[in-house]
Order: structure tokens, then C-alpha cells, then sequence
């Protein structure tokens, strides 16, 4: 296990790149199974779950061959496999996305139910019910998903659920319709543009895919698709994570290969708190102000605020002078990192949904525990504010979706230090610049402590 020393209060200011989509790779690369011919992706992240879903595709029969840095191959060698074992599906939800691609290339499946953060109640029942509705029967077998599917044919389906819009059960029943006899029309599909990217990379396979970021898609089946390039989008989920990072340290920081459009309600919240936000056709510059405005808001499907933020600005709010309000309709019980923030000295408390936050306070630093792959992001976020040091342990979660997320941050003037865990009660050194020196005596577990003070009393009495 390795974990994060970060040494807060200091302004990031600089230019950043983002890098490819996690949420946009991992669906396209499961399309691949539907292919007869090979798709070549550009623009891949280096992370954490896109290994996970490489070792899943292979153990599926796709070759993936990584050619380039950010680029990937792949192509069906072995049809016949139909098996996405437990063991790698649970430690990605985005694992069930082959479901569909199977059952509409071979016919057959049998996939684990998925794993991956535990961010609340999130069940495949609209996966089931589009793919039951072009003609896959499944039944649950031993934790299994085992579906078969003569030719899949087209209809019209209905994806709406009761906190809005599925966006792994669009990408499922999109692609697994491309290949459906006839028409499909889907009503209240997700409108997110990881899912644009997915209709127009299953496009230049050469499916016919229309109203992709939309709430209605029509898709026009086809007997086979072929072979094709394509380069991933950039994530704006991790644009959004780094202009919440320049202003919770107060400082300016230039975002590259980010797409404004696809930011308009994160924007839109930043500049409510204070912070100035310029774009461009690739970029955004965002200067944080010298104090920021409590702010209520919702976090709900695409374009509103997205879930995958929530947390960064619960983060970024607790430096807000008042008090904001941040609710959660996507998933209601994604609030595992506020009682890690409360570690680092901000006022929270939680009402049903929502997270209130008392601000501005001052986070003196702690040792926190990351529990989901966000909630990582907004400990880092709390930590660079801080004015001590922090250590955030579990940052294999954080490795899930932000890659080498330590670097970039050091690059814009940041102290965040990448070192291997240590067993309670043992103090890091600092190993690399800035900074140096020992963890402070505070950062001892409660036991390091006793047994310090039971030693130094034992002295005095000699």
C-alpha cells in the first residue's frame, strides 16, 4: 500500500493538462467485444481501472496491446469466452458494461454482479430490463448474471429510474442495440458525454447511433461492425477536480484540454462561490478569490452538477464564509468522506441527502483514510488547504481515476508526497523536497503516544 504526506497552505498556481476519460475509455473498451475487426484507442488514461478492465477483456478473448503510451489495441481472438469472473469485476462497477457487448456478439454471458466504491445502493435492474426488452433472458445464479440471446431485436425501451438517468445501463443497451435486428429507440437515456464519446466511437465501427447527448437515442441495428480509431475525450471530472484544487488554495491555475462545454454547471458553481473562471475552445483558467461565498447546490444527472464532484465541493465549502448546503440526488448516501473532512477540522453534519457545511475553518491537518475514489480526491483537496501536514492513507482508490494526480499537483506548486504506508504508530520521512524533515510528533497514533509518555514519566521518576 502506498500513501499521500501532504504539506497544505500553499496557492497552486500554473498549467495543467487533463488526461483521458476513465468513464468514457472504460465502456468504449468494452465495445471492442461487439467488433469483428481491431479498435485502436488514443488518449487512454494510465489507471488503475483501466487495467483492471484490460485483464478483464482478456480473460473475455480480446487481445489488448498496448502500442503506445495512451494508446490500445484491441481485437476478439477468442469468441467462445463468455466468463467475467468475480474476482475482477468486483473491483470495478464499470465491469458490467460487457455485459451487453457479449450477449449481442456471442450470444451468451455469465458476469459477476460488480464491485468498486462504495458510494451507496447502485443495482443493474435498468441494464436487465433494456437488454430483457431486445430479447436476452437471464436468470441469478451464485452471484452470477448468466444471460442468452438468440438475435437481439430492436424496440423501444425506457431507461428511467428513480434518482434519473443510468448512464453504464445506456452504454450497455446502446451497444448491445448497434447490433440488434431493426430499430431501437431509448427514452430518458443518459445524456453525459461519456456516453456521446461511446455513439461515436460504436459509430465509426459502424453502427447508427442518433440523438447521442440527448434524452432519446435512435439506433438503426447492423449486421456486423468493423474496425476503427479513436481518441478517448478529456475527463472532465478530473478538469473539475483541479479547478476546485486551485480554489481551495487561493490560487490560479490555467487547465489544459479541458472542454468548457462539457463544465457549464461546475463553472457555474465555482463562480458562485467567488472564483473567476475564463475559458476557452480547449482550456480554462480558474483564479480563486480572496474569500469565498457559501453556496447551495444539487448534484444531479448530466448537465446538472455531477455526483463525481460532490465531494470536491463539500471539500472546497468547508473554507466558505456562512453556511452552504450540497445535496446529493444521484446517489444519496455519498457522504463516506465527511467524517474524514470532520478529522481535518471542518464543521459538517449530515441531513438526509445533504451535507451541511459551516465555513470558514481552519484544517490543521490529520491522518484520514481514503474510503472511494472521489472522496480521495476531496481528502487531497482538504490536505493542500490545510496548514499542517496531512497523510491520506488508501490512496489505491484515488489510483482508480486521477493518474499520478501527486505529480501534476507538484508541478503547480504543491507539496504531495507519494511514499509507502506505514504501520500505525511509526512516523514517515519525508523523503523528497519541498519541505523535508519528520512528521510532527502529533501525527502518532494514540498508542506511539501512551507509550512515549509512559517512557518520559518512567525518566522523570528516576
Amino acid at each position: 500500500m502506498e500513501m499521500f504526506i501532504i504539506r497544505g497552505g500553499k496557492p497552486l498556481r500554473g498549467i495543467v493538462e487533463v488526461q483521458g476519460a476513465k468513464n468514457a475509455a472504460l465502456p468504449i473498451m468494452a465495445a471492442a467485444i461487439a467488433a469483428e475487426g481491431p479498435l485502436t484507442l488514443h488518449n487512454v488514461p494510465d489507471l488503475g481501472d483501466i487495467r483492471t478492465q484490460a485483464a478483464l477483456l482478456r480473460q473475455l478473448g480480446v487481445d489488448v496491446e498496448r502500442t503506445a503510451e495512451r494508446t490500445y489495441r484491441l481485437q476478439t481472438r477468442r469468441p467462445q469466452e463468455c466468463l467475467a469472473p468475480f474476482d475482477l469485476v468486483r473491483r470495478m462497477r464499470a465491469s458490467i458494461c460487457v455485459l451487453g457487448p457479449l450477449l449481442a456478439r456471442r450470444g451468451r454471458a455469465c458476469v459477476a454482479l460488480p464491485g468498486g466504491c462504495h458510494i451507496g445502493h447502485r443495482p443493474i435492474d435498468l441494464h436487465l430490463k433494456g437488454l430483457a426488452a431486445l430479447g436476452a433472458d437471464f436468470r441469478m445464479q451464485q452471484g452470477y448474471v448468466v444471460g442468452t440471446a438468440r438475435r437481439l431485436r430492436g424496440t423501444t425501451i425506457d431507461l428511467a429510474g428513480p434518482r434519473g438517468s443510468t448512464v453504464t445501463g445506456t452504454c450497455n443497451v446502446m451497444t448491445a442495440a448497434a447490433l440488434a435486428r431493426g430499430t431501437t429507440v431509448i427514452h430518458h437515456a443518459a445524456r453525459e458525454p461519456e456516453v456521446e464519446d461511446l455513439a461515436a466511437c460504436l459509430n465509426r465501427l459502424g453502427a447508427s447511433i442518433a440523438g447521442a447527448g440527448t434524452s432519446t437515442l435512435v439506433i438503426d441495428g447492423v449486421d456486423a461492425l468493423g474496425s476503427a480509431a479513436h481518441s478517448v475525450l478529456p475527463d472532465r471530472i478530473e478538469a473539475a477536480t483541479l479547478m476546485c484544487a486551485a480554489v481551495i488554495t487561493r490560487g490560479a491555475v490555467q487547465i489544459r484540454r479541458a472542454r468548457p462545454e462539457h463544465l457549464a454547471a461546475v463553472i457555474d458553481a465555482l463562480e458562485r462561490i467567488g472564483a473567476v473562471v475564463h475559458c476557452q475552445a480547449d482550456r480554462v483558467t480558474v483564479t480563486a478569490a480572496a474569500e469565498m461565498c457559501p453556496l447551495d447546490i444539487v448534484a444531479r444527472p448530466y448537465p446538472g452538477l455531477p455526483t463525481d464532484v460532490q465531494a470536491q465541493l463539500t471539500a472546497v465549502l468547508t473554507q466558505a464564509a456562512g453556511v452552504s448546503r450540497i445535496t446529493d440526488t444521484v446517489f444519496p448516501d455519498r457522504f463516506m468522506h465527511v467524517s474524514e473532512l470532520m478529522r481535518l477540522g471542518a464543521e459538517i453534519h449530515r441531513e438526509g441527502a445533504s451535507a451541511v457545511v459551516r465555513g470558514p475553518t481552519p484544517l490543521p491537518g490529520a491522518q484520514v483514510i481514503a474510503s472511494d475514489l472521489r472522496a480521495s480526491a476531496a481528502l487531497v483537496l482538504a490536505g493542500l488547504a490545510a496548514s499542517g501536514e496531512t497523510i491520506l492513507r488508501r490512496i489505491d482508490h484515488l489510483d482508480r481515476g486521477y493518474e499520478r494526480l501527486e505529480e501534476r499537483l507538484r508541478a503547480l506548486g504543491g507539496d504531495v508526497l507519494r511514499t509507502v504506508d506505514t504501520p500505525a504508530g511509526i512516523v514517515p520521512r519525508r523523503s523528497s523536497p519541498p519541505g523535508g524533515g519528520l512528521v510532527p510528533p502529533h501525527f502518532r497514533t494514540p498508542s506511539a503516544l501512551a507509550e512515549r509518555v509512559t517512557v518520559c514519566s518512567r525518566r522523570t521518576k528516576g
